[in-house]
């Protein structure tokens, strides 16, 4: 159940982004044919990018369709493939957990900045992706390790199916 709201959360999100992104890059398109350039659109632009690559890879993570290595785990003899896929697990999630830490410090530091191009937006809210896709990354991760360890203890491919 958490799973599915998870996978239905960041579906939206990742489409919400996408749909933003779209829509900023193609008003200021027409904006620079028209003669006027929109001063906020880079910045806003790069800032879309961004939040769009870590909700996009906590949705991956959730469906385990991210970058791995199933080709050489699948080669791995049984009793050392659990071993493995641990290691493996153990690694990610402490990388998003340093990730999520250093995030967080970050969002702390940038406290009162403001965007250049719209000093009205603090700048804690647009890094604050970092804490955030990192948080659910490693939550992406723990909910579908369960069918993961499954696979592996079966012995079959230990990425999930939608991979």
């Amino acid at each position: 159940m958490a799973r599915e709201a998870l996978e239905t959360f960041l579906s939206y999100a990742v489409i919400s982004l996408m749909v933003t992104m779209v829509t900023v890059v193609v008003l200021a398109v027409v904006y620079r044919k028209l003669g006027n350039s929109l001063s906020w659109y880079d910045e806003v632009a790069s800032i879309l990018l961004a939040w769009l690559t870590y909700y996009g890879s906590a949705l991956a993570a959730l469906k385990r369709a991210h970058i791995g290595f199933a080709g050489l785990v699948d080669a791995i003899p049984p009793p050392f493939k659990l071993v493995v896929v641990a290691f493996g697990e153990v690694c990610v999630l402490g990388f998003f957990g340093l990730l999520t830490w250093v995030g967080w410090e970050v969002v702390l530091v940038l406290e009162g900045d403001t965007l250049v191009s719209l000093p009205e937006v603090s700048t804690q809210i647009t890094q604050s992706v970092i804490p955030i896709g990192g948080l659910l990354f490693i939550l992406a991760q723990l909910l579908s390790l369960p069918e993961t360890w499954r696979l592996a203890k079966a012995g079959q491919h230990y990425a999930h199916e939608a991979a």
